[in-house]
């Protein structure tokens, strides 16, 4: 009788040890997502923090007021942790259109510009608000830069996640259908960034979502990125006018300063686009070869000093090259400047102006389909 007798308090110590252990490794695991107040808008709507933490220790934040990816922390060669994405401290500044230019958020209904703010589908026009003259820009006066979105975190086996998700009702902005929408951010365990889009409409429309995040591999408020090496898997591109318009054209870079088929300084040859003063450097949308829709190369980033990489990866045709040209701010996050090329968005997306463009790809989404993209930021270093 006491041999079953200490079998069984053998057997029963073995689960408590066991269930004591699913606990700590609960909580052990928890501690990768914490959230936090991190203030309220001029309306006093709450803003929350999100902190997603992967099993390397990097770290990326999120904000509610534009799905917005505040901070991002990568090592560089010797391990040490940076943020490399710009932002501010406070929602005020986050609110504010003459300080925020759309840092770090989900960007849309339409991202980039529309000319004149005029599209047709089918046999209805519709007509977007004029907040970047003559045209649309990133959605107009309200776009989701200034939406709360609501987030719920979760975890998945890559790693970490926070799902952003609102619903875009029918003429907002001018916009047709009633869009619900969810981004899903994964900070996975390869040290990726992964985001992953989804929408659906019950009325034809058109969409265009993209992250807009500024990255300096060095460090948010270290100089500018003009020495950061880049290299987009691109052979075309499309000009612009003088409104930052396609022409309709899409000509080959090969023999331009827009060549960076081959790794170049980001500074080597911005000299050229700044002679248009609308332009003031790069701000090109790149035709990306690969147009099948699946998950390919898109750029790669590197800063020779800190030794960081970051690799894009896209199932969207382009993205646009945007080198901080208007940059100017005082007192930003963690009280840095940031000054004219402080940074640089790589923002993956169909291309500007394609619901009046009929040799782009279509952006029209109608019901019964389903909106889907997924963007890469990978880190390492070299």
């Amino acid at each position: 009788m006491n041999k079953y007798r200490n079998t069984l308090l053998i057997a029963l110590a073995l689960i408590f040890l066991f269930s004591l252990n699913m606990v700590w490794a609960e909580e052990t695991t928890r501690v990768n997502i914490q959230g936090a107040l991190f203030g309220a808008t001029s309306d006093g709507t709450p803003i929350e923090e999100y902190t997603l933490i992967n099993d390397n220790g990097v770290i990326a934040k999120f904000i509610t007021l534009g799905g917005t990816l505040s901070e991002l922390h990568v090592p560089d060669r010797n391990g040490v942790l940076a943020d490399v994405v710009l932002g501010f401290d406070t929602v005020a500044d986050y609110e504010n259109p003459d300080r925020n230019p759309y840092f770090g958020c989900i960007t849309g209904r339409y991202a980039n510009r529309i000319a004149k703010g005029k599209f047709s589908i089918d046999e209805d026009s519709y007509t977007l608000a004029i907040n970047n003259p003559p045209n649309t820009l990133h959605g107009g006066f309200k776009g989701y830069r200034d939406v709360v979105w609501k987030a719920t975190t979760h975890y998945t086996p890559e790693g970490p996640a926070i799902t952003f998700t609102y619903r875009s009702h029918d003429g907002e902005e001018g916009y047709p259908g009633n869009l619900d929408i969810a981004v899903t951010y994964t900070l996975t365990n390869e040290n990726e960034v992964k985001i992953e889009y989804l929408a659906t409409t019950d009325k034809p429309t058109i969409v265009n979502l993209t992250n807009h995040s500024y990255f300096n591999l060095a460090g948010a408020g270290s100089g500018t990125i003009l020495d950061h090496e880049l290299m987009i898997v691109a052979d075309n591109y499309t000009p612009a006018d003088d409104t930052l318009i396609p022409t309709g054209e899409i000509a080959p870079v090969a023999g331009t300063p827009f060549d960076f088929t081959k790794p170049m300084k980001v500074g080597a040859r911005i000299d050229e686009p700044r002679k248009r003063p609308t332009f003031r450097g790069y701000d090109h949308n790149y035709v990306l070869n690969s147009q099948d829709g699946s998950l390919a190369l898109a750029a790669r980033l590197y800063d020779p000093g800190s030794g960081r990489v970051m690799e894009v990866y896209t199932t969207e045709p382009g993205v646009m090259l945007y080198t901080g040209n208007w940059l100017d701010l005082k007192s930003a996050k963690d009280g840095m400047d940031y000054v004219e090329n402080a940074a640089l968005a790589l923002e993956t997306q169909h291309y500007p102006d394609s619901p009046n463009q009929p040799n782009f790809p279509s952006t029209i989404l109608r019901p019964g389909e389903t909106y889907t993209t997924t963007t890469v930021y990978k880190f390492y270093t070299e």
